[in-house]
């Protein structure tokens, strides 16, 4: 966080609490999102739903931003090649590992595997901004990585050498990789207006799926209509991408990515509960210990993190 925003926030008690609500949004609009995907895997395949997803993200905002994305036209080309990295690690590839990954695993286990997400943050920061981190910092990233690994090895340390990862939460760690790369990337954003860089990133991110979705389509299985689908795909494009984004992206800009992707470890608090009302998934104990680690963990890094 510049010594700027760190004044402005300090100076009106509003702007002190603003990031904090800001970044509470998304991680339960993300919770509801992958509850809905695990319980819609047998109507809606994953490439499909997330090319609609932000096909109909992009048609909600475009009318409402058009004027703003016309002005920052020249923003847009002349910094093309970010916007592009942006689209694709947090649009086209985080959303569509995702889907892909809760047909082969739980909606708490990807939610869990989700509150690595500030463990890779800040290693992404280390490696490629030299940021510093302090001891007590790198002792609760590594009981964050210590918690999602017991979700990882199901609380079986025997997975280790039989190898036995479920597919699908090897492809919610790459998805949540994907996404912690959009985060630090953020810092690299243009100076363009919020709702012009949503629709830019969004449309391009349909853009790439687009192929994917059209073979999906033709070789795999098409998307169809019916109530449910469209329902389910105006959620997730309304609450999950046009709300979730905007506030994250916001609140991260506030506050700076170490901090913001704290936040990520509400999603498995809010996605747990979800789950055992909606799917009847049970709570497991490698999952409350997982929890309790991951949770630890980053509460160190947030409470020595702040006196910095």
């Amino acid at each position: 966080m510049s010594l700027m925003q760190s004044t402005v926030i300090s100076q009106n008690p509003a702007a002190s609490w603003l990031p904090y609500f800001l970044l509470t949004v998304p991680p339960l609009c993300w919770a509801g999102n992958i509850v809905l995907a695990r319980g819609v895997i047998h109507l809606i395949p994953p490439i499909g739903f997330a090319f609609w997803r932000w096909a109909v993200a992009f048609v909600i905002l475009a009318p409402l931003s058009w004027g703003r994305v016309r002005r920052d036209w020249p923003t847009v080309i002349q910094n093309w090649k970010i916007l592009v990295a942006l689209s694709l690690l947090g649009v086209a590839c985080f959303n569509t590992l995702l889907y892909v990954a809760v047909h082969t695993t739980t909606a708490i286990n990807g939610a869990l595997i989700q509150t690595t997400m500030p463990a890779i943050i800040i290693l992404i920061t280390l490696v490629a901004f030299q940021e510093s981190v302090r001891f007590l910092q790198m002792a609760g990233v590594m009981l964050c990585i210590l918690g999602a690994s017991l979700v990882l090895l199901r609380g079986d340390l025997s997975t280790v050498l039989n190898l036995s990862f479920a597919q699908g939460d090897l492809l919610m760690l790459l998805a949540v990789i994907s996404y912690g790369m959009y985060t630090v990337l953020l810092k690299k954003r243009p100076d363009m207006h919020a709702m012009s860089f949503l629709t830019v990133t969004f449309g391009a991110g349909a853009l790439m799926l687009a192929p994917f979705y059209l073979w999906e389509a033709c070789f795999r299985e098409p998307v169809t209509f019916t109530r449910d689908v469209v329902l389910s795909i105006v959620y997730v494009a309304v609450f999950p991408s046009i709300v979730a984004y905007f506030c994250w992206n916001r609140g991260t800009e506030m506050i700076g990515p170490n901090r913001a992707g704290l936040f990520i470890n509400l999603v498995p608090l809010f996605a747990s509960i979800m789950a055992m009302i909606w799917l009847n998934e049970s709570l497991k104990l490698f999952h409350v210990v997982g929890m309790c680690s991951i949770v630890a963990g980053m509460s160190m890094f947030n409470r020595i993190g702040g006196r910095t």
